[in-house]
């Protein structure tokens, strides 16, 4: 028999599907995100804390969950909007079904919503306060827990994903990265110790001074959920180690970078969420395809008087999708070069990265 489940949104509006998943209910930003693939990716990367996750492509579950596929150690999302979910998946790897992975992590989930309509929606009013629910509750206390909610802007959500002490991987190798952990994914890791570049992943709170105690030869400041302008621990660490390690920011760790500087950054209307945004680089003229899981991003005017500049902009609306500095060995990116999921068009940054880390 299936279940009623009921999503409500700060505006007034609520739409009633079927629920999968656990049942519970849970608030958070209501966001959506274009990929044809990659749900166990997105639900597990930590950078969707404190969002609840709407797929615009209409079936999801097809392919099932395996944990090859996680970017942390589960799901991370507070929800998951579907247009329709496919119980029985398929796929030589699976291990278990969209509804039973989300039971799994007590994650709530809502089929046969019109996506579409929707996505058309936040579209043009932006992302919205949310509330999901896969159990009884009365409309009224639905809407209520949605509009009475904080904003994304008001909640700390870095120390919710990031360790709670160092962990060492890949002791053997010679050259060693630091990466500062605001919701750091696993193929970032793995884009590393690939290149036999040994990881150190700590707190985001950690001060510069331990991380030179690590004698690292880079600073990784990772992708993660969340307005940056809260991560002030994470910006004080780039600030006191920019003259002493070359750093590279991803997403969330870029935003962390500019502020470090002196740029200002500003809340996007809905994001840019998926595996297909064409990125183009000014110095070299090429274009990428690139994934990315952001809702926040760089006023490019700030950067104007600073120390460092825009080296990528976003070909959709030109938001900035890179930055350097002027001078010192320091560069991000505000998409996802490790991809997971999405195309591997800028997985190159990772070289350019360890390059920096082996001629610094």
């Amino acid at each position: 028999m299936q279940k009623e489940a009921k999503l409500a949104l700060e505006d007034g509006t609520i739409l009633k599907g079927e629920g999968f998943g656990h049942s519970t209910i849970k608030t958070g930003e209501v966001v959506f995100a274009t990929g044809m693939t990659g749900y166990v990716e997105s639900l597990t990367d930590p950078s969707y804390k404190g969002q609840i996750l709407m797929s615009t492509y209409p079936l999801q579950g097809n392919y099932g969950v395996s944990e090859d596929w996680f970017q942390s150690d589960g799901i991370k999302a507070e929800g998951f909007i579907v247009r329709e979910q496919n119980p029985h998946p398929s796929h030589s790897l699976s291990e278990k079904n969209l509804s039973s992975f989300l039971e799994e992590y007590q994650v709530p989930g809502i089929s046969k919503i019109d996506t579409r309509s929707l996505t058309l929606k936040i579209r043009k009013y932006g992302t919205m306060k949310g509330a999901l629910a896969t159990s009884q509750i009365e409309d009224e206390e639905l809407l209520a827990l949605a509009k009475n909610q904080p904003g994304i802007e008001e909640v700390d959500l870095v120390n919710k994903v990031s360790v709670t002490e160092p962990q060492i991987m890949g002791e053997e190798y010679k050259d060693r990265a630091v990466i500062l952990d605001c919701g750091i994914k696993n193929n970032s890791i793995n884009a590393l110790l690939k290149r036999k570049v040994g990881v150190v992943l700590v707190p985001y709170k950690t001060p510069a001074q331990e991380i030179l105690d690590f004698e690292p030869g880079a600073l990784l400041v990772s992708s993660g959920p969340g307005d940056p302008t809260r991560v002030k621990d994470a910006i004080k660490t780039v600030r006191n180690l920019s003259e002493r390690l070359p750093i590279f920011g991803i997403c969330l760790g870029q935003q962390i970078i500019s502020l470090a500087f002196g740029a200002k950054i500003y809340k996007m209307k809905f994001g840019h969420r998926g595996i297909n945004q064409p990125v183009k680089d000014l110095e070299t003229g090429k274009v990428s395809i690139t994934s990315q899981n952001h809702g926040f991003t760089i006023d490019p005017e700030s950067c104007k008087d600073l120390p460092i500049e825009v080296t990528q902009i976003n070909l959709n609306d030109g938001s900035v999708e890179g930055i350097k500095h002027q001078e010192l060995p320091i560069s991000s990116v505000q998409y996802h070069p490790e991809a997971g999921p999405g195309p591997h068009d800028s997985d190159y940054y990772f070289d350019n990265f360890v390059e920096n880390l082996k001629k610094y």
